[in-house]
């Protein structure tokens, strides 16, 4: 006999289908509190990596808490269903994969080219995402050509502001494949590694 509980959540898995504007009001906000933090922050290095290190191993204890133990993952789609995701339900949360990718790019590269790589993950990501889903016809490496050009148009309209516009161009483009083809890895992960490895790849040769 199936069990209230699985029913419950499937109750509340159902209702985080859809566009999500919240969730992606949420996800672009969040990036740009966090580039400011990462560029205008007075912290070392050190320091700012402990930081997103720890919230980055806190929200992995939480991740695995409510997997492992049902009602908290229900209360977890109770309380955040503005912005949980269908697949969040067996998996680990995107803004889990999310703080792990900014932390990534802060250790891997220059604050410039990190900032660069939150931004995009921050505001590109949820443009693709709502286009796709809202506007999106044809198709294009398992989503739309109509996402991914709206991802490649905000990525290169925020990073040609810092970045040589060949360099800013080159990693929208490279922004907007890992965006779709990120696969075992969570996008919010490749996103803006890529593309701040790019900005980073190609800067010494184009400034």
């Amino acid at each position: 006999m199936p069990q209230d509980a699985p029913s419950e959540l499937d109750a509340l898995v159902a209702r985080t289908a859809g566009p999500q504007p919240w969730r992606k009001v949420f996800h672009a906000v969040n990036a740009v509190v966090i580039a400011a933090i990462v560029a205008l922050s007075p912290w070392t290095d050190r320091t700012l990596l402990l930081a997103l290190g720890g919230a980055v191993a806190a929200l992995l204890v939480l991740d695995l808490g409510r997997l492992a133990y049902p009602p908290a993952n229900r209360a977890f789609f109770r309380l955040f269903g503005k912005l949980a995701s269908p697949r969040e339900r067996r998996g680990i949360a995107s803004s889990t994969w999310y703080a792990i990718g900014i932390l990534a790019a802060v250790a891997a590269f220059p604050r410039s080219e990190a900032v660069a790589g939150i931004l995009v993950l921050g505001l590109a990501d949820p443009a693709a995402a709502w286009i796709g889903r809202t506007r999106g016809r044809r198709p294009f490496l398992g989503g739309t050509l109509e996402g991914s050009l709206a991802f490649f148009l905000t990525a290169a309209a925020v990073l040609v502001f810092s970045h040589p516009w060949p360099a800013a161009l080159c990693a929208a483009v490279a922004g907007a494949l890992a965006e779709r083809r990120s696969w075992p890895l969570d996008d919010n992960l490749t996103i803006p590694v890529v593309s701040a490895g790019v900005l980073y790849a190609l800067g010494p040769i184009l400034n």
